[in-house]
This record gives C-alpha cells, sequence and structure tokens, in this order.
C-alpha cells in the first residue's frame, strides 16, 4: 500500500482506489437497470446506511424522487432511515439491531432491491435488514468498504470498495452511486422514447 501525505495525499490515495474501482462498472451498470425496471414495476426500493452511508443512502433514494441529470416522472424510493420518531421507538422496543430490519418487513416488497451501504459492514442493524429484505423476497446489494464483512456475506450481492481508508471509501461508493443513477436513468429514458 503506497503511503500518502495526510492532506495533498488524499486526492492520490483516491485517484489511486479509483483506477481499481473503475473494473466495476459493470455491476454499478448492472444495479442500476435493476432499479430502473424494480421503479418501472411500481416498487419503492429501500436503501439505509449508518453516520455518513445514512447520508448516501439518503441521496441514493432521492434521485428516483427528483431526478439524477434529465427530467423524467418521478419514481418511488423509501429512506428507512428518515423517521426519526420510528427509529428511536424501534430502537427503544426492538433494540437497535432491529430498526432498519423492522422497516424493510414494513415497506419492502416482493421483488424490490434493498441497498445497504456501510463503510466497514460490521455493524449488527445492516447485517438485520439483510436477513429481513432476503425473507420478504427483496433483493440484498451491499455497497462497502473492503470485505469480508457482516454485511457482504449477508447480502445477494456486494460492492466492496477496496481503500485504506474511510473516506474513500465513502467517496468511492459516492461514485458507485453517481453510476448507478446514470445506468437507470439510461433504461428509464429508453423506456419513455
Amino acid at each position: 500500500m503506497t503511503v500518502h501525505p495526510p492532506v495533498t495525499g488524499h486526492g492520490d490515495e483516491l485517484r489511486d482506489a479509483l483506477r481499481t474501482f473503475r473494473d466495476c462498472a459493470h455491476v454499478t451498470e448492472r444495479w442500476g437497470a435493476q432499479l430502473a425496471r424494480v421503479l418501472t414495476g411500481g416498487g419503492r426500493p429501500p436503501a439505509a446506511g449508518n453516520g455518513g452511508s445514512t447520508a448516501q443512502a439518503q441521496h441514493l433514494t432521492a434521485e428516483p424522487v427528483g431526478r439524477y441529470r434529465d427530467d423524467r416522472p418521478a419514481s418511488s424510493a423509501i429512506g428507512p432511515h428518515a423517521d426519526t420518531s420510528s427509529t428511536t421507538a424501534i430502537a427503544d422496543d426492538y433494540g437497535a439491531d432491529a430498526v432498519f430490519a423492522r422497516r424493510v418487513r414494513a415497506h419492502g416488497r416482493p421483488g424490490d432491491v434493498l441497498m445497504l451501504l456501510s463503510t466497514s459492514g460490521a455493524g449488527a442493524d445492516l447485517p438485520s435488514a439483510a436477513d429481513a429484505g432476503r425473507a420478504a423476497g427483496l433483493r440484498v446489494r451491499a455497497l462497502t468498504g473492503p470485505a469480508p464483512d457482516p454485511l457482504t456475506a449477508g447480502s445477494d450481492e456486494a460492492l466492496c470498495a477496496e481503500a485504506p481508508t474511510a473516506a474513500t471509501v465513502q467517496e468511492l461508493r459516492l461514485v458507485a452511486v453517481h453510476m448507478m443513477c446514470a445506468a437507470s436513468d439510461a433504461v428509464l429514458e429508453r423506456e419513455v422514447a
């Protein structure tokens, strides 16, 4: 592993990680096409994460509702982390591990794609959500940092960002989110045309 200076080296670290991550473009393209099919079929794909990963999950659910680049009809996507009343009630009544799993059971529909984002993949709440999603007939996709980790192991498919720091994992994951949105929009555009 190359050691970079703390500030100026961050860009170098990201550049180096992007070179390898670019090879994952076929995965994000396929996931984006699957997302488009779920959206056009009336699905409401949920996405969840912890901490900074929550913000990226929310970003992913915002794109179908709003737009990524070009204007198109709105689609439904759910951020199960966004309802703070449910978060605190579920954590209080069922424990923190159930915060996302309970919502996936409530809102997920067979055929939906559940996107789970985690830098480490080690928190218990997201693997619990993956289990709940699979049990409910959802396809579970994970965007994580370097494998192996419990979330990757519990998902149907995972895209693991190989990077030496959490910050770079998160930056690569945002690239993956945008690549999926671009692929999804391309499919949606073809279906409207």
